[in-house]
């Protein structure tokens, strides 16, 4: 009898270890399940809403779908793009993923309805000629074609893990359907080589701007003796030069479609911000500073709430001017259908930014954190300093580019300030290890106690002592018997542990292929939809 129910006891225990195996086993496809069905009923809530408002015809029709393909825009757009202003963020551990998804929601959306503005362009940095459109039906068709293929596109970048602009993705759109609709002579070649040329543009002044506020940081605060002192003094000035950099950000990028300021203005606005935080930052980070260890790890504690500012600033920003990539086509298409015409400047509906906001914290909600870990941690590993930098890589780049008239683009700008940090720490860790190289090299035959004593006093020296201790080290050695080969493996070794190359090769490659891509498919599509409706 013990022994009968024995083995039920340990059948049962079998039966229910294998339960809790396919409940393990199917948790990833339930999560999928869910995500997949809750942007299935937005899109056919979006279908009911527009096919109850919508006037009958074909145009009509054609208006519900345009409706329908503008949501599935704006969810990957916030699925996507979104992960540039708060990825850093995160992977600094200055906010939680779920925080950092509740602010650039609530931003997000905000500056999509406060900001958004009440007009757009109905063709994204005229890259085509309207006016070589023959009529409002070809018109309405090649925007489709333009909004699907941007969206299918940002789709399959965002289940690769690859942060790619929409701004790009909408360009190449509208100029591949375009030029099915109108031809090559269609095509703004001038504008669209400046977008080109964005592409190296932009990645290459946030790495830049992002490495040298790090650097920066490094001199003035990371390599003193005291650095509880340095961060007092210095601290506060950066949190300044924050406010200003946002402050014009804002004025000139978030807010431009409610107020119009120039850039002198703009700055002086922005200025006025700095000043009256610097005033109240100034003593609360003296307050906080006295109660600090003498370490990185503390002094990084002091840009964890600048970081969340700019994170919510950022995405507002974001929310105010990519918006247009998914509502802009959808409001041209509504136009042309209810005033049955072609306007280079088309008003949007409240409904239709609705439809672009909703759609934009939905797709962030269900598919974001994916590409906010590529972006916050997958690429380099990041602190509080060091999400800092790329903040202000990512406002002061578009504050300089839009004075020159340079159609850059925020995903590079972020993405590249994350690479400008990692090579960054690339070429100081290697410039450490050819140190530590030299340091063993002139104390070859010591005992391991003298070095060690050597190298404590070399870590706790300021920047100007350790350049006297090398110095001297130099200036005893007889000779110099450095190990080239090894000292070339340790810099390959760092090289490769501090940059994941392998995700630098799969962003650049989606980058580059962006603009064709989407335009081939928006050639496509146009064509399947030119040749279903002649039928």
């Amino acid at each position: 009898m013990v022994r009968a129910r024995l083995i039920i006891s340990g059948v049962c225990l079998m039966e229910f270890q294998n339960f809790i195996d396919i409940e393990k086993a199917t948790a990833f496809g339930r999560s999928e399940l869910f995500r997949i069905g809750t942007a299935l009923l937005f899109i056919v809530g979006i279908m009911l809403f527009a096919s109850q408002s919508m006037a009958a015809g074909s145009n009509g029709i054609l208006l519900v779908v345009a409706a329908m393909i503008g949501g599935y825009m704006a969810m990957n757009i916030g699925a996507n793009d979104v992960a540039n202003n708060v990825g850093p963020a995160v992977g600094s551990h200055a906010i939680t993923l779920t925080g950092a998804i509740i602010i650039a929601i609530i931003f997000e959306a905000s500056g999509a309805l406060i900001a958004g503005g009440e007009v757009v362009g109905t063709i994204k940095n005229s890259v085509i000629d309207t006016k070589m459109i023959g009529n409002s039906t070809t018109f309405i068709w090649l925007m489709m074609a333009a909004l699907l293929a941007a969206a299918i596109w940002l789709n399959i970048a965002t289940a690769v893990g690859a942060p790619v602009s929409t701004t790009h993705s909408i360009v190449g759109g509208v100029l591949g359907a375009g030029i099915a609709a109108g031809g090559w002579q269609i095509a703004n070649w001038e504008t669209v080589s400046r977008i080109a040329a964005s592409w190296v543009i932009s990645p290459v002044m946030g790495g830049v701007i992002a490495a040298a506020f790090l650097y920066f940081i490094k001199l003035t605060i990371i390599y003193q003796t005291d650095k509880v002192t340095a961060a007092r003094r210095v601290v506060p000035f950066l949190v300044a030069i924050m406010a200003w950099a946002f402050s014009t950000y804002l004025i000139l990028k978030g807010l431009k479609k409610i107020w119009k300021f120039d850039f002198l203005t703009a700055s002086m606005l922005g200025l006025l911000a700095a000043v009256a935080i610097f005033l109240i930052v100034w003593p609360l980070i003296g307050r906080a500073a006295a109660k600090l260890e003498n370490n990185r790890d503390s002094i990084n504690s002091l840009f964890v709430i600048p970081l969340v500012f700019a994170a919510a600033l950022l995405s507002f920003a974001h929310g105010a001017n990519d918006v247009a990539n998914a509502v802009g086509p959808l409001a041209a298409i509504h136009d042309a259908v209810v005033n049955g015409g072609v306007s280079s400047k088309v008003a949007i509906p409240l409904w239709v930014m609705l439809v672009g906001a909703t759609g934009i914290a939905l797709g962030l909600a269900l598919y974001g954190p994916k590409l906010i870990r590529t972006v916050g941690s997958e690429i380099t590993e990041l602190d509080q300093m060091r999400a800092y930098s790329i903040a202000m890589a990512a406002a002061i780049t578009v504050i300089i580019a839009s004075q020159f008239g340079l159609p850059v683009s925020s995903t590079h700008i972020a993405v590249g300030g994350v690479f400008g940090i990692g090579f960054l720490r690339e070429y100081l860790e290697a410039n450490w290890a050819r140190t530590l190289d030299e340091i063993r090299e002139h104390h070859d035959g010591d005992d391991s106690d003298a070095v060690d004593e050597f190298l404590d006093r070399y870590e706790a020296a300021s920047l100007f002592e350790k350049d006297l201790m090398l110095k001297r080290l130099k200036e005893q050695r007889a000779s110099a018997t450095l190990f080239k080969k090894e000292r070339k493996k340790l810099l390959k070794f760092y090289r490769k542990e501090l940059v994941k190359r392998s995700i630098l090769i799969k962003i650049a490659a989606a980058w580059l292929i962006t603009v064709p891509v989407a335009g081939v498919m928006a050639a496509l599509i146009y064509f399947t939809i030119r040749g279903m409706l002649l039928v």
